[in-house]
């Protein structure tokens, strides 16, 4: 446990209510996050496509994508973490979670779901289109 690696965070509160946002639409991912990724970033094992490397410092960014819904992830984007390991000071830095519009308002107001997906509020009409339309395709 003496080389285990802190988590710590690039923002926490907005970080968190993305992790509440990512919990309240998508448990399969959250449940990913909480118990396979978390615990195995702290025993230093890296999972992702590496972004970038800076030897020299000892820092390599990350982009983790999650378990997602086909449907959500066409209409929104994948649900994606993206962090930074700092090597030498044995930190995981969590810097945020994206698609950042949709778990932004899902977070500040409760989102109606059209077909089993959150709609957004402010562009309801063109996620059900796209919604629709990725129904309409898959017949």
């Amino acid at each position: 446990m003496k080389n285990a690696y802190v988590i710590e965070y690039l923002n926490e509160n907005e970080f968190r209510k993305r992790e509440r946002s990512v919990k309240k639409y998508n448990m399969l991912a959250y449940k990913k996050l909480m118990f396979t990724y978390y615990p195995e970033f702290r025993e230093g094992n890296f999972e992702g496509q590496v972004i970038s490397t800076n030897k020299k410092e000892g820092i390599t960014k990350y982009e983790l994508k999650l378990p997602t819904d086909s449907t959500f992830a066409k209409v929104y984007q994948e649900i994606v973490l993206h962090y930074t390991v700092y090597e030498n000071q044995k930190i995981v830095m969590l810097n945020t979670i994206t698609p950042d519009d949709i778990l932004t308002e899902g977070h500040q107001k409760e989102l109606q779901t059209y077909k089993g997906v959150p709609i957004s509020k402010s562009h309801a009409e063109k996620d059900i289109f796209k919604i629709n339309l990725l129904n309409m395709l898959g017949k």
